[in-house]
């Protein structure tokens, strides 16, 4: 934890080391751990596997979109979530919060096909500003609707939490988090655990908490279960420094050993304390512990211990950022793809996707423009190749699926944002609107590029604008998985008014991809429908803005998922330049 008080060297260093670059608007990072108590039961034969979905509410649209989900944890009422929700924390704006609580039936990410649990509403400032910034409400069904499809209660957001039927309680715990960017590796063994189970030996698994400042502990870390030995190895894992004590080199991290059992009730084997500084000296004796069960040393004038853990590695290494690859030289390549088939409608008349009014932007032209003159800042030389897919093209009217929007196959690229649009805008004057909607063949263009520079000095970026239902789904699926391997991310705006259920599935948050049996190494897929950022009052600018940071927020943990997935470190920053014949001078 940063100190509140900094002095004055400090604090002039602060303002001389300002960074242009890394300098966004002021925000705390704050990271939110979620519970509950007491949920519905809504399993006939066993309880609940709940999952926790948070929304969070634009301010200009007040609409509710939705910004993460929990992992679902079977067979239980009493949840604690270990993925957190990180969150920028502005003090001058009303954050304003929802949490949905489901039971989940499948693997469906569609909210709709599970149960709802309950729902409630606050502020981010209120659970800053709760005691120990730990917030207790209560969970309510509220009003709700029926699903016009699978006929199960979903919540009405519109009702700010109408009390109704009590649903259980919702903890929700705040933590700041401190700019600490190291990354810990560790892995731990077992021996000799206490057997809890009848006819095998335990099912060992291991859950970390961090200490908090007034004595609570929140959950950071569960390992994965190791099936019947009482001399578990576990998998090494990585966690970053901040989650396991947010910097706090000595504050008390506790482990708890259980054994696993399928109905939930896991058995409690013991448990030890340790810190971040002790885990840091490695393998030694220090860092073998008796795993002690509290209740059985009181009964049990005899009791030694329920078995010992003993740390077999332990290294860190810092975290880099985005920032850093892109201070030390690495290019964003920028590539857009626009679907021209038929289902569109007739470019001339003003009811088709493709309409050009005279006054304003299409829908094509605005989504293009949102997220293009956000990324086009992290390519040096601004030349964007530009496609077009599901069209007749001149001279022989052939189908193509990846023609050049400025009529050159041997040079797609355009000059900047402008220079795409106006080859869109050509374009639809000399081609004819056709079909099928295949994503494969731009996806696979793009592909082409990345697999030429796998050194961390390019990544590519597909932005792809459709009106809707795919019709080469595997290909694509294909596409995707082997595109993962490759620097490279795609953005997906769907137009129009369509259902999008495919997308959805390509956009692999909950589910990843997979093809012919292969998974997708990245999720690198990111789709949003534009129609959920139409602002009724006309003002594009906000709604647009609000468009590109969603579509842009994963591109740099999906980028840095690649650099560390391919051991690439950044390159140093260039020195900052300084006028020949000056000494830089120190200003304060």
């Amino acid at each position: 934890m940063e100190e509140d008080v900094l002095d004055k060297v400090e604090d002039m260093a602060s303002v001389r080391d300002f960074d242009p670059l890394t300098g966004t608007i002021p925000a705390t990072k704050v990271e939110l751990t979620v519970s509950c108590r007491n949920l519905l039961d809504k399993d006939t034969f066993s309880k609940s596997d709940p999952l926790c979905v948070l929304y969070t509410q634009g301010i200009e649209s007040k609409q509710w979109r939705e910004f993460g989900r929990t992992e679902v944890i079977d067979n239980t009422l009493n949840p604690d979530f270990v993925r957190k929700f990180i969150l920028d924390y502005f003090f001058e704006e009303k954050q304003n919060l929802r949490f949905d609580l489901y039971d989940v039936d499948s693997k469906s990410p569609d909210l709709s096909k599970h149960d709802f649990l309950g729902q409630t509403f606050c502020t981010l400032g209120e659970i800053v500003g709760s005691p120990g910034s730990r917030l207790e409400k209560p969970l309510m069904m509220g009003a709700f609707t029926l699903h016009s499809r699978t006929g199960k209660p979903m919540p009405s957001v519109s009702n700010g939490g109408i009390p109704g039927k009590k649903c259980g309680t919702i903890i929700l715990s705040a933590e700041e988090l401190g700019n600490c960017r190291d990354v810990a590796t560790m892995q731990f063994c077992a021996n000799k655990l206490d057997k809890k189970d009848f006819f095998g030996k335990s099912d060992p698994f291991m859950v970390f908490y961090r200490s908090n400042e007034d004595g609570t502990f929140t959950i950071c870390h569960k390992t994965e279960v190791v099936k019947n030995t009482l001399n578990p190895v576990w998998q090494s894992f990585s966690i970053p420094v901040r989650a396991l004590c947010n910097g706090d080199y000595d504050r008390t991290i506790k482990v708890e050993v259980y054994d696993w059992d399928r109905d939930g009730s896991h058995d409690f084997i013991g448990e030890f304390t340790t810190s971040y500084r002790e885990l840091a000296r490695g393998q030694s004796q220090f860092n073998v512990y008796e795993v002690v069960n509290p209740k059985k040393k009181m009964k049990k004038k005899k009791y030694i211990n329920s078995g010992t853990v003993t740390l077999l590695s332990f290294a860190t290494e810092s975290e880099h950022t985005f920032l850093d690859y892109i201070k030390g030289g690495t290019q964003i390549n920028f590539t857009v793809a626009i679907d021209f088939t038929a289902s569109n409608g007739n470019p001339s008349q003003s009811t088709s996707l493709h309409y050009m009014n005279p006054y304003q932007l299409n829908a094509y032209a605005m989504a293009l423009k949102a997220v293009g003159e956000i990324i086009q800042d992290y390519d040096s030389d601004k030349m964007f190749p530009a496609l077009g897919f599901g069209a007749k093209i001149p001279p022989d009217g052939h189908v193509s699926h990846e023609f050049p929007l400025n009529g050159n196959s041997d040079n797609p690229h355009c000059s900047g944002i402008e220079g795409i649009l106006e080859a869109y805008h050509d374009s639809l004057k000399t081609v004819q609107l056709y079909g099928p909607t295949n994503f494969a063949p731009v996806v696979n263009h793009v592909a082409r590029y990345a697999a030429a520079v796998q050194d961390g000095s390019q990544y590519f970026v597909l932005l792809i604008i459709t009106d809707g239902v795919i019709s080469d789904m595997a290909q694509t699926k294909e596409a995707i998985v082997n595109a993962a391997k490759l620097p490279m991310s795609i953005i997906i705006v769907g137009v129009g008014q369509a259902e999008f259920d495919a997308m959805v599935e390509l956009d692999g948050d909950d589910i990843r991809i997979s093809s012919r049996g292969k998974v997708a190494e990245r999720d690198i897929v990111q789709f949003v429908p534009f129609r959920d950022y139409i602002d009724r009052t006309g003002n594009h600018v906000l709604s647009m803005a609000r468009l590109a940071k969603d579509v842009l927020a994963e591109i740099p943990d999906q980028f840095i998922s690649y650099m560390k997935g391919r051991g690439i470190k950044p390159n140093p920053a260039p020195p900052p330049y300084t006028p020949t014949g000056h000494t830089l001078q120190t200003q304060i």
